[in-house]
């Protein structure tokens, strides 16, 4: 098994300009915006072009603040991905997009417009909703990219402002309101919940935090919650599963960790497994920035 090495690369409203000094560089539509990554560990490629910046971020305890030019706006909206985002950078130094995830965007539309394709083709007698449960879903860049591929989405996240910040998104994206379920809800009650009901999905997304806090102050600590939640969710795939993607942003595990959580997929299902790396490469240098681990079945 092969680690994935998967790009997002530059294009007309979002790209990586430079990165290094634990920092980077980035252009969302018309506005540039410098933030801190751990990740970049090198040294910046092109000092001159980081003064130009419309905002930048600094920490201050667990969060922090912007700093803005005068001519910045408090929320402007980019298309990326075949989608609308509005974004909005927030005091935990976020913008409402993780531009990495696209390549996992147009996996999961590329498999649900497959499946969609086949059940046409095996006549009338045979139509079905396509179902995708999204868990910690924050502001529906995967939720929205399903539902626009032709699923009904359950889109599952603890934060009423990511919710909103969501729906806005796929308003702007022009998704039927009736295609994506708003929860607001904590992931493991919700999932212990629709074990209950005994509602099935044909995918499910997950993007586990390393720590959060439910809307009932309920806790998420990965390294204590994460091994049972995966399986737990296992329970909530129909009969013929269509795919099941894990991310992973600050958890510090390995995409083998990720890997093998999801592995045993193949001997009940069939199907594939990879895993490996999200990145974003520079358009100042054709180095790459990691942004994540993932690991993804499909069948």
């Amino acid at each position: 098994m092969n680690p994935k090495i998967i790009i997002t690369e530059p294009n007309a409203d979002y790209e990586l300009i430079d990165s290094g000094d634990g920092e980077k560089l980035e252009r969302f539509g018309e506005v540039v915006l410098r933030r801190p990554d751990p990740q970049a560990l090198w040294k910046k490629n092109d000092e001159s072009v980081w003064k130009d910046a419309n905002g930048y971020f600094i920490r201050e305890g667990r969060e922090g603040r912007w700093n803005f030019t005068k001519d910045t706006p408090e929320k402007w909206t980019i298309n990326f991905s075949d989608l609308t985002f509005n974004i909005r950078p927030s005091s935990f130094k976020h913008t409402g997009i993780f531009p990495e995830q696209a390549p996992n965007w147009d996996w999961t539309r590329d498999l649900i417009k497959n499946l969609k394709s086949k059940i046409k083709k095996e006549g009338s007698e045979n139509q079905r909703e396509i179902t995708v449960l999204n868990l910690f879903g924050y502001t529906g860049g995967a939720s929205i990219a399903c539902a626009q591929a032709g699923a009904k989405v359950c889109h599952v996240d603890a934060s009423k402002s990511s919710i909103s910040l969501a729906k806005e998104n796929a308003e702007s994206s022009k998704i039927p309101e009736t295609s994506i379920r708003w929860i607001l809800d904590d992931a493991k009650a919700f999932v212990q919940k629709e074990i209950r009901r005994g509602n099935k999905y044909d995918g499910i997304i997950m993007d586990p935090p390393a720590f959060g806090r439910g809307p009932e102050g309920d806790v998420w600590q990965i390294e204590d919650d994460f091994v049972n939640f995966v399986e737990e969710c296992k329970k909530l795939l129909n009969d013929k599963p269509l795919f099941f993607l894990v991310n992973g942003y600050a958890s510090g595990y390995s995409q083998l960790a990720y890997y093998y959580s999801v592995k045993d997929l193949i001997g009940k299902y069939g199907g594939e497994i990879e895993s490996g790396e999200l990145t974003i490469r520079e358009t100042k240098s054709d180095r790459l920035l990691p942004c994540g681990i993932f690991a993804r079945w499909h069948r």
